[in-house]
């Protein structure tokens, strides 16, 4: 492989672990997140009021 390729590879493969890493710290970071959870018996949609 030619030296471009080794660097087009290692910033996307870098980019990608890089990416995932900062999603992961977002979602176990966030102070009280499971209050934001929410199923599909939550949910309601305006069309459930009417007969």
């Amino acid at each position: 492989m030619t030296l471009g390729g080794w660097v087009v590879m290692i910033l996307s493969v870098g980019g990608s672990t890089a990416f995932l890493v900062w999603c992961l710290y977002k979602v176990m970071s966030t102070p009280e997140s499971e209050q934001h959870l929410h199923g599909q018996v939550d949910i309601h949609t305006p069309d459930m009021d009417q007969p």
